[in-house]
C-alpha cells in the first residue's frame, strides 16, 4: 500500500484524489493546499492530515511514498515550479500535472532535478492512457499500418478563457502532441498559425500546426477553444503505407482501415472505456503500476521529460507564428 500525498486541492487535485481512492494500492495520507479551508475539507473527506505548504508537509511526519502535484497558476502551469521542486528535492516521487510548466526554464530545472535525485517524475498526460491507443500502438509496432507516414490530431474544446495569449496551446496542447509524439515519436521541424476566435482580444484560441517527426513522418493538429459541443472532443489519425486507423473520443471507437481491402476493422469502446474521463483513473493506475514495479525514473510511462519535450513543441510553435518561419526544435 502506497502512502499519497496530494498538493492542490482544487477540482483537479480531488479528481486525482478519487482515483486513489479507488485503487487497491493506494491510501491517501496527506493533502496540501495554500488555501486552509481547501485543505481542511479534502482531508475530512479523504481521512488524510492537512498541511498548508509543501515545507511544512514534508516537516509533519507523515509517511509519503509518492505524490501528486496538482496546483494550477498562470495557463495552468505557473504554479508548478515551487512545489514540485520541494517534492523532487526531499525523493518523493511526483506525479505532477500538465503543462509541466508554461516557462521552458522552470521545466527544465524539474526535469534535470529528477534526474540527479533519481526519482520517478511523471506527467498527468492521460489521454494516452485507454484502450483505444493501446491497441493502436500495438497494431503499429506490429507492422500493421507499414511504414507510418501521417499523423493527424484533432483536439477541441468550448474555453471562453481570456486570461493570457497562449493559453490555449500551453494548457491543452500538451495532449495533442504528447499523443502524437506517443506514435510518432520525437519532433524536430514546427510550424504554426493561429487565429483568434470571435469577440476574443488577448488568447489565440485557433490553432493549425504542421510538425516534422525525426523519422520523416509529417504531423498536423488542428486545435480550438472556440468548438465544443456535438463537434466531439478529439480525433486522432494514422496513416501508414499498408493500413490507417482513427482512434475518436480518446477510447469510444477505433477503426483499421486496411490500404488495400474494403474489410473494416472497428471497435466501440474498447477495454469498457465509455467516456474521456475515466483516463484520470487509468493514468494514475499506470503511476502506481510503476511505482510498485520500481520501474526506472527514465522508463516511466508520459514521464516528466517527455512533457519537457512537449512544451518545446508549443514553444516551437509560438515561434512560428511570430516570426513567420519554420522552427526547429531545441534540445
Amino acid at each position: 500500500m502506497l502512502n499519497i500525498a496530494i498538493v492542490g486541492m482544487g477540482n483537479i487535485g480531488n479528481t486525482h484524489a478519487r482515483c486513489y481512492q479507488a485503487n487497491k494500492n493506494t491510501k491517501i495520507a496527506a493533502v496540501c493546499d495554500i488555501i486552509k479551508e481547501k485543505a481542511d475539507k479534502a482531508a475530512a473527506a479523504y481521512g488524510a492530515t492537512a498541511s498548508y505548504s509543501v515545507k511544512e508537509m514534508l516537516a509533519g511526519g507523515v509517511k509519503i511514498d509518492a505524490a501528486s502535484m496538482c496546483t494550477r497558476g498562470e495557463e495552468n502551469g505557473g504554479d508548478h515550479y515551487k512545489p514540485t521542486m520541494e517534492l523532487l528535492g526531499a525523493g518523493i516521487p511526483t506525479l505532477g500535472e500538465k503543462p509541466i510548466s508554461n516557462k521552458i526554464s522552470d521545466a527544465r530545472k524539474m526535469v534535470a532535478l529528477g534526474k540527479e535525485k533519481n526519482v520517478p517524475y511523471a506527467i498527468d498526460l492521460n489521454h494516452r492512457f485507454t484502450p483505444a491507443a493501446k491497441r493502436a500502438k500495438e497494431w503499429l509496432e506490429q507492422g500493421r499500418l507499414g511504414d507510418l507516414n501521417i499523423i493527424n490530431m484533432t483536439m477541441w474544446i468550448n474555453n471562453k478563457a481570456e486570461s493570457a495569449p497562449w493559453f490555449h496551446i500551453r494548457a491543452l496542447h500538451c495532449h495533442s502532441f504528447d499523443v502524437m509524439r506517443y506514435f510518432g515519436g520525437d519532433v524536430v521541424k514546427a510550424q504554426a498559425f493561429f487565429k483568434m476566435g470571435e469577440g476574443r482580444k488577448v488568447c489565440w484560441s485557433n490553432l493549425q500546426a504542421n510538425v516534422l517527426f525525426e523519422n520523416g513522418v509529417i504531423g498536423h493538429l488542428t486545435g480550438s477553444y472556440d468548438a465544443g459541443g456535438s463537434y466531439g472532443l478529439e480525433t486522432l489519425e494514422l496513416v501508414g503505407s499498408k493500413g490507417r486507423v482513427v482512434i475518436n473520443e480518446a477510447c469510444q471507437k477505433l477503426t483499421f482501415y486496411p490500404r488495400n481491402s474494403m474489410q473494416v476493422e472497428s471497435y466501440d469502446f474498447l477495454g469498457n472505456m465509455m467516456h474521456f474521463n475515466e483516463t484520470f483513473a487509468t493514468r494514475i493506475a499506470a503511476w502506481v503500476e510503476d511505482l510498485i514495479a520500481k520501474t526506472p525514473p527514465d522508463k516511466i510511462s508520459a514521464k516528466a521529460e517527455d512533457a519537457l519535450k512537449v512544451a518545446l513543441i508549443i514553444e516551437a510553435c509560438i515561434k512560428s507564428w511570430k516570426t513567420n518561419k519554420i522552427v526547429a526544435i531545441g534540445k
